[in-house]
């Protein structure tokens, strides 16, 4: 069995929900010992778009949460306890790394914000991620996914022409920021591998989205060029959109002349092949007329014909899949995109870490725990006894169900 990149390291994760935890499940992912604190009652995301029932059906983890936690361990703890703040800057005191996406000043009222802990442990990395960053005239403002996906301006570019703005389906900036979490941690570990010392790491969904739409600002920067939505159509070239075939639609890139040439003789070129589509500049100068004409001929073609015929001139073309087909795709599984863990009596698909080290197992060795699973085991590692344990049970420090800010 491979020694694993993050083997012995220490993580005290106080994230919820999603961008915290993607990261954390990364770290985990790559062999880092994920202390999962969770407030009595626990992560919201175990909860979430489920009721009760379903939820029991699902072994009492939401699809949420099951995608986001595997090789973690879970300790409750209240924060609002003296107990709790004690337990906390213990085991932060030993750690390598504490993560948390609470609101910016939650922690140091708490006492353990970055001054604090790393006064405890100098070689503490301690990661923050925050919706618009600890500083500015909106870093006290809580936000989500959504938020920033509309004060980036990312939604404004996103949907039909002359329609109302639309969200990414996904919690796009939250699972990027989580990236962006991640690659911070790492660069801090080597660093201090280097000289000693522990560091604060910052991460926001602000400079996540911002990094998102990072040429779109360039552009506006450099001569005031706002865009404006154009579906699944692109600015900088044309074919570079979706369209039509007769049992669905398909993703079609000839986005050079070279590749148009390609396009155009394999589909259709007395259609194709003219002086007006010749070029990047007539393409796009054209663009209605071209759209019209390669959509009169793809409506006419099954995706799969589509797909073989562009695909053999090596144009970039790719069905409009919906989420089953996508992820029951044979290529995820070949690519080793897919965990599969137990879940009650079952086992359910996971995704993978987005990347692959070839001296490095990646493969999850835990499912996503129980609520609370691990605080005895934990606490009994840091040096706590059981008759500590007991009082701290008994004084409600795991049980409070009471909850935090977070971003």
């Amino acid at each position: 069995m491979s020694v694993k990149v993050l083997d012995g390291v220490k993580v005290l994760d106080f994230s919820r929900v999603f961008a915290g935890p993607a990261a954390t499940q990364v770290l985990g992912d790559m062999g880092a010992d994920i202390l999962k604190i969770e407030p009595p009652g626990g992560d919201e995301a175990r909860y979430y778009g489920v009721n009760k029932e379903k939820l029991a059906t699902l072994g009492g983890t939401s699809p949420s949460f099951l995608a986001l936690n595997r090789n973690k361990r879970s300790m409750e703890l209240d924060l609002r306890t003296d107990a709790g703040k004690r337990i906390a800057r213990r085991l932060a005191g030993e750690v390598d790394v504490v993560v948390h996406n609470y609101r910016p000043g939650v922690m140091e009222r708490l006492g353990l914000g970055f001054e604090e802990l790393s006064a405890l442990n100098p070689r503490l990395i301690y990661a923050e991620f925050s919706a618009y960053g600890r500083n500015g005239p909106l870093s006290h403002v809580g936000a989500n996914d959504l938020a920033l996906q509309a004060h980036s301006g990312l939604i404004s570019i996103t949907g039909e022409p002359g329609r109302s703005p639309v969200r990414c389906g996904s919690a796009i900036v939250d699972l990027h920021g989580s990236l962006a979490l991640v690659a911070g941690i790492l660069g801090a570990l080597i660093h201090r591998g280097q000289t000693g010392q522990g560091q604060r790491v910052e991460a926001s969904l602000m400079l996540s989205a911002a990094h998102l739409m990072s040429y779109f600002y360039t552009e506006y920067w450099m001569d005031g060029t706002i865009h404006q939505p154009m579906g699944t159509a692109n600015h900088l070239s044309v074919p570079n959109q979706a369209f039509p075939a007769a049992d669905g639609e398909v993703v079609i890139i000839a986005s050079t002349d070279e590749m148009w040439q390609r396009f155009a003789h394999a589909l259709d070129p007395e259609t194709l092949d003219v002086p007006e589509f010749a070029h990047v500049f007539e393409r796009r100068q054209n663009r209605v007329a071209l759209v019209e004409a390669v959509s009169a001929i793809t409506r006419t073609k099954s995706c799969a014909e589509l797909i073989d015929v562009l695909g053999r001139a090596k144009v970039v073309v790719a069905k409009v899949n919906n989420i089953g087909e996508a992820a029951d795709n044979p290529q995820l599984a070949a690519a080793n995109g897919r965990i599969d863990l137990p879940v009650g009596d079952r086992m359910v698909g996971s995704v993978a870490s987005p990347f692959q080290l070839s001296a490095v197992d990646l493969n999850a060795s835990t499912t996503p725990p129980v609520l609370g699973q691990h605080t005895d085991d934990i606490l009994s590692e840091f040096g706590f006894s059981e008759s500590e344990i007991a009082a701290f049970r008994e004084a409600g420090v795991f049980g409070k169900n009471q909850t935090l800010e977070h971003a």
